[in-house]
Parts: structure tokens; sequence; C-alpha cells
């Protein structure tokens, strides 16, 4: 069996390189990682393991299949070993399939929430401890990393094992459990501190603090007081803190679409979008630029991680829009603004759309609707800074002779992409994001196995009946039950193993599911601090305390509470990562947009958006940061750069808030036919806006424009955003006004210029 990747990956902070490390620690930490991808698979799945298949065979169930298939595996071991083929590699593998399904095998019928979030945040500091120790050079720093990452699994552990007792004493912790519950906050604070910085630990901490002190602070900031036990109680058991709705979040569909994306990358589904947007976009004018923002649009259709998106499409967009002449800082942060805006493309959306949904208790197919038109103008946005700057620079297309075919990509290769048109049929048609993940994974797993058994095949026929048959199958099994689905995967499974090609695509399955633990592991840590903040609110009333003072400024001005809340999202935001920061904002300013008249999805879409933002915002600004090295600039002339390109973007949220139809909600007085015109209208307005605010941005349209004309078109741009009477029509008078003004002055100064012919003299 090969020998786990080595490949390093940046955590969100960029504090440190975090691999799987070399010889047998490395393989042991590497199955660690497919041990809780296979722990987050079952119970994602939510398939009871002690269901019978058939009424008639008691005792024909999941987990019988399961140990049947474990002692199949040891006596191939067992086979390994008398032949001295048997390695350190192959007993991890087993361990750490055998580890996580015992850990599930206790409650058969259905892991409890609880428990799952318990060993869900233990195996997130028990790999982040493996890693951190993996990067110590130091021997002692090494051991003491392995001792804090087991503890924090004992922790969650202790959970799993106490879990009924911990019921019935609720509320009556005994010295162990207030030791167990001190201890699992300590060692998530560090892990949190280490893998992804200082700010979000201080953020939280001083959350913490104020929970145990704040009744010595002046009114009104000061609350009744707490003892140590209550706040341990309330902050590491039960729901309210360390294990409350994101960690329940985390563990369910953040890590199942996660492992979606990573599947997804596998099966080569990146370096589709990306010749497919060079071919479409490539030849264009400012063609590299176009295919960065493109190629993020596709990517963050599967990955919602902005930060992974940098990474991935990066390596290949940065130094590609180099070489077309694009200054450095400014390709870096084409890439930073393009992949921060996959976060908001659906159907993934990133993890943040998860918790908004279970946060306002509505589909997730409402916050996907929510999200399309702001997505398409976010990007479009960038698409024509992109154009503009590249006109201003006289930056044309590349050669023809240098792009790939689109016919050619796609008729090679369109079946990449079915996986995620099921996952969107199957979310807009009123099925749990849970569901749909977990049928999305599914089909990617089985498209990889299938790809590399049909290259196997010579001849087409075989090829095409196989696809049919397996296509056929597939749909079988998902209309009896996703149980069935996973029978024809462990099928697949099955046939690969005794296939040269069907081998390789295992090993390329099993790579998927690590890297999918290791991409997880700064979400999950997150989802589970900043638990922290939302119980010091639940349990103190601070939201209250600042939710009372916004309100009394909203009642004054609507606009001074949107900018007051967009300001503190970007300031959280330049240290704290999207998921927290969304968590922390949303808890506090949400429920008072709410109490303003702004719609609920919109109030939470606004904070969602300018967490987004925060990324590109100096001076930490993550995704610039992830950019700068492979734009070889510094990370502060890359987050200027994207803040410039995304600006016209900046006005979508304040639209959709006086404007709520611009995200699809529902409006007072205006229903059918009507309602749609004036969602037309709107996406109009937003548009000619974002085209005149990306003017301004880059100073070029037709040709350079002069400040005063820069100037003409802020104010048109403004008046199409204000949502004073009359402003619309002032603004598309002005904005009219200036591009037939700009176009004739333009014409004018291009047009050939011929000089009237002499008379000849006799």
């Amino acid at each position: 069996m090969n020998q786990p990747s080595t490949t390093v990956v940046d955590d969100v902070a960029g504090h440190l390189n975090l691999d799987w490390g070399k010889a047998w620690i490395g393989s042991l930490v590497f199955y660690l990682a497919i041990a809780f991808s296979i722990f987050q698979i079952i119970t994602s799945f939510g398939v009871p393991l002690d269901k019978d298949f058939f009424a008639s065979v008691k005792g024909l169930d999941l987990l019988f299949l399961i140990r049947a298939g474990l002692l199949i595996w040891l006596a191939y071991l067992a086979y390994l070993a008398w032949h001295r083929r048997f390695g350190v590699v192959h007993a991890f593998g087993f361990l750490a399939v055998l580890g996580a399904v015992e850990l599930v095998a206790e409650f058969a019928g259905g892991v409890p929430s609880q428990v799952v979030r318990a060993i869900h945040v233990g195996f997130l500091t028990l790999l982040a401890g493996a890693m951190l120790a993996n990067s110590s050079e130091n021997p002692v720093l090494k051991a003491a990393m392995w001792v804090i990452g087991i503890l924090g699994f004992l922790v969650g552990f202790y959970q799993w094992q106490f879990y009924l007792p911990l019921i019935d004493r609720s509320g009556f912790l005994n010295e162990m459990d207030l030791i167990v519950g001190t201890i699992s906050i300590a060692i998530l604070f560090f892990m949190v501190w280490r893998i992804m910085g200082s700010a979000i630990a201080i953020v939280c901490g001083i959350a913490l603090a104020y929970t145990l002190f704040g009744n010595y602070l002046p009114s009104p900031l000061n609350h009744r007081g707490y003892s140590y036990e209550q706040v341990i109680e309330h902050m590491a058991f039960g729901t309210e803190g360390i294990y409350g709705v994101p960690t329940l979040v985390s563990a369910t569909y953040i890590f199942l679409f996660i492992l979606f994306g990573s599947f997804m990358e596998r099966a080569g589904v990146i370096r589709f979008f990306n010749e497919l947007s060079m071919a479409v976009f490539g030849g264009s004018q400012g063609g590299p630029g176009k295919v960065c923002v493109a190629s993020s649009a596709l990517m963050g259709t599967v990955s919602g991680s902005g930060i992974a998106n940098v990474v991935a499409s990066g390596q290949f967009t940065i130094p590609l829009m180099k070489r077309f002449g694009f200054p450095s800082a400014y390709a870096g942060g084409v890439e930073a603004t393009s992949s921060m805006g996959g976060q908001i493309m659906p159907p993934v959306m990133g993890a943040v759309a998860f918790i908004m949904a279970e946060t306002i208790d509505r589909p997730y197919s409402d916050i996907v609707q929510a999200a399309i038109i702001p997505a398409l103008l976010y990007f479009a946005a960038c698409f024509w800074s992109v154009h503009l700057e590249a006109g201003r620079r006289g930056l044309k297309g590349l050669p023809r002779n240098e792009l790939p075919s689109a016919w050619h990509e796609i008729k090679n290769n369109w079946f990449l992409i079915l996986p995620l048109l099921v996952l969107v049929y199957l979310l807009f048609a009123g099925y749990t994001p849970l569901f749909a993940g977990a049928v999305g994974l599914s089909l990617t797993a089985l498209l990889m196995l299938g790809m590399t058994l049909a290259t196997g095949m010579r001849e087409l026929a075989m090829r095409v009946v196989f696809w049919v048959v397996l296509g056929v199958l597939a749909a079988i099994a998902l209309w009896m039950s996703v149980v069935f689905v996973l029978v024809l995967l462990a099928a697949m499974i099955l046939w690969s193993a005794f296939q040269a090609r069907g081998r390789e695509a295992l090993l390329a399955c099993r790579e998927a599911m690590a890297d999918g633990a290791r991409q997880a592991l700064s979400v999950g840590l997150a989802c589970a601090v900043v638990g922290i903040v939302i119980g010091t609110m639940t349990l103190t009333g601070l939201g209250t305390i600042v939710g009372n003072w916004m309100i009394s400024i909203g009642k004054e001005s609507l606009f001074l509470a949107l900018v007051l809340t967009m300001i503190f999202s970007l300031i959280l935001g330049m240290g704290i990562p999207t998921i927290p920061n969304y968590i922390i904002t949303s808890s506090l300013a949400a429920p008072i947009l709410l109490k303003l008249d702004v719609p609920l999805i919109v109030s939470h879409m606004f904070v969602f958006y300018f967490g987004i933002m925060a990324d590109l915002t100096p001076p930490v600004a993550l995704a610039a940061f992830a950019a700068a090295p492979m734009a070889r600039v510094s990370g502060f002339e890359v987050a200027m750069k994207a803040i410039l390109i995304a600006l016209p973007g900046f006005i979508v949220p304040y639209m959709a808030v006086y404007s709520p139809e611009l995200m699809l909600q529902p409006v007072a007085g205006l229903e059918g036919l009507n309602y749609w015109l004036a969602a037309v209208y709107i996406c109009v307005k937003a548009t000619f806006a974002v085209a005149l605010w990306g003017v301004t941005a880059v100073g070029h349209l037709f040709a350079p424009i002069p400040l005063w004309q820069r100037v003409w078109t802020f104010v048109a741009a403004a008046f199409l955003v204000a949502a004073v009477p009359l402003t619309d029509e002032i603004g598309f008078a002005l904005g009219i006004a200036f591009v037939a003004y700009h176009w004739w002055t333009t014409r004018q100064q291009t047009a050939p210029r011929t000089r009237p012919a002499r008379s000849k003299t006799a």
C-alpha cells in the first residue's frame, strides 16, 4: 500500500504548515484523519446501523455487514503477515476503520446529537495536536502536543461514555465533570490559538472572562453574576456553549460538504472548471483575469472555502495573469476577490450558509435562493473590473492556439458535474442538505471508481454499457434508500480492490477522505470556540445590551445602523475568519436589523456578505495573504487591490435591505407579475450601479476618464443606491448621460481626421 501524501497545507491564519509527517508517525496521523472522516460519514448519513434490510431476515443489518467486511479484511491482513508483506500502514488502516465503526456501534440505532458533537470536537483536537506535533522539531514539544491532543479526544470520549449519567445529573455536576469541562475549554482555546492565531482566541477569551467577572462591571454592562460551576456546565456541557449549533452544523453539513468538495477535486472537477473557463474567456479582453473570476465562481459551487480556492486556483491563474501583463499585486487581488466570492456562490456557499439555515430555522434552499442574484452581481462586478483594467492597460486576449477547446472539454468531461447537478436538484426539491450532501458524496465516489474501471475497458460499447448500467443502478438505489446507495458503493469498492486501476481510484478516495478531515480542522475548531461567545450571550444577556444601543441608533437612521453593522463586521473580520465572524456579528446585529424591519434572511445575508469581505480587508486579510506568496508581493499590496476590485460589490447588500426583492424575498403589496417586474427592475438598477461604481474605481470605460468624470459616475451610482424618492430617476439620467457623453467624446478623439483638399491653381 502506498504511503500517504505529505502535501503541505497552510492553515487559516497562515502561521503553520501542517502536513501528515513522515515514516510510521505520518501514517498514523493520516489514518487518524481517515477515522475522523469515516465517523462523520456514518453519523452524517443518519442510517441506523441496526436496521434490517429485509423484514424476513433478522440480524442482516448494516452493522452485521460492516463487521463481516472487517473480519474478511482481518483475514487478508493475516494472509499478508504470513507471507511477510504486512506493514504498519496496513495495521493503521484497519484500526482507523474499526475504531470509527465501534464509536458508532454503541448507539447503532442512531448516535445522539450530543455524542456526535463531543466526538467531533474530540477528533478535531486530536488531529490538531498530532499535526502540530509533526510541525515541531522539539521532541518535548512533540510529546506535549500529542498528550494535549489525546486529552482533547478523551474529553469527547468522556461524554460518549457517560452520556446518560450526564443527563441524569444535569445541573448538579460532580467534581470529575468540572475537571473534564475545564480541561475541554482550556484545550480548545490552546488549539485555536496555535492553529488559527491569537485574534479569535482573544475575542472568545474576553467573552468567557465577561461571563465569570462581568458582575463587577458598572451598569449597564454588568450582569447578576454566575458561579464557576454554572459557567462550566453552560459552556462545556449541553448545547449552549462549545457544543452549540455551530458545532452541530460543523459535525454534519459542513464536514460532509467539505468532503464532497475534496472528492470532487480528486475527480478532476477543478481542472475541468479551469480548462472550461480558459476556453470560454481566455481569448477576450483581459482573458486570464476573466478566467480567474469564472473558474473561482465555478469552484465556489463545490467548495465554500475561500482560502482553499485561493491556494487551489491561484497557483494557475496568478502566474498566468502576471505573464499576460497584469501587475503582480493586481493579479493577487483578482484571485483573492474572486475566491472569497465563492462563499456566496450557490449551492454550497461555504460553511456559513448551513449555520445560517440552522440559526434562523429556514430551509437551506431559501438561503440559496436569496444568494443567487447577489452572487451573480458580485462576480459581474469582478468581471467588469478586470475588463476595465485590461482596457486601461491595453491587454487583449490570449492567442487562440493557446486555448483549449470548450466543446472538447465538455464532450470528454461533462459527467464530472453530474453529482453537482443532482445535489442542486435535491436541495431545490426540498430534501435536507444532509441527505443531498450524502447522495452527492456517494455519487462522486461512484464516479471516481467508475472512471478508472471504465478506462480499462477496451471496447467503446463495453464502456457505454458499463456507464448505463451503473447509472440505472444508482438511480434505483437512490429511489429505494440511501442505504442501497451505500451498498452499491460497497460493491464498487470490492470490485475496484481486484483491479489495478481500481486500486488507484481507491487510493485517490483515501487521499480525499484524509484531506477533507484536514480542511475541516480550522472550520470545526472555529465553530466550537465561537460557541463560547454564543453561550455568553444566552447566559448573561449581553446581546440585549448591545441590541438596545443599536436600536436606539437605528430609530434615528437605518442607514447608520447598517454602516455600524458593516464596520463592526469588517473590524471583527480583521482577525477572525468568516464563520466565527458571522456567528458573533449575527448574534449581535442581525436580531437588531430584524427589529428595524429588515427581513430575516436579508438581515443575516447582510452580515454574511461583509463577513466575507472582511477576509479582504487589512491588516490581516487572510485571502490576500494567501495569494501574496504566489504573486510575490506583500499581502498588504494584494489586499488594497482586492478592496478596489470588490468595491462595486459593497453596494449590493445595502440595495437588498431597501429592496428585498433583490434577494427574491417577499415584499408587502407586491404579488404576482408586479413582484417579478419589481425584481427585474431592481436587478437592472443594481447592475447599472455596479457598472458605474466599477468605472469610478478603475477610471476607464471606452478610454481613460478624468477625475471630474469619475466624480460624475460616483454620484450617479450613489443616487441609484439611495432609497429616496426621485433618486432612481436622477441616477439613471446621470448615468446614461455620462455613457453617452463619454462614448461621443471617445469617438471624436479616435475618429480619423481628414484635411480638405487644396485646389489646384494654374
